[in-house]
């Protein structure tokens, strides 16, 4: 029987943080180009319209770096 997505992504989700990243950056270099550049152009495009349309509001990049720095540092 096939494992389903799902099972692997259990399965994933419970490996140490470096081999969940090893397996990321494995999965996402197994992609074509083409393809991953389609997927972040959908992505952009439907961020770009939620920001004009008010649904979302964007971070001035030093906020963000803040923030991510504050979280760093608390662990």
């Amino acid at each position: 029987m096939a494992t389903s997505v799902e099972e692997l992504a259990t399965k994933a989700m419970a490996l140490p943080g470096e081999a969940r990243a090893l397996l990321a950056e494995r999965l996402v270099e197994s992609l074509n180009d083409e393809s991953v550049s389609e997927v972040w152009l959908t992505e952009t495009k439907k961020r770009r319209n939620e920001v004009r349309s008010g649904q979302a509001q964007p971070i001035p990049g030093v906020e963000v770096m803040e923030e991510v720095r504050k979280l760093i540092d608390d662990k």
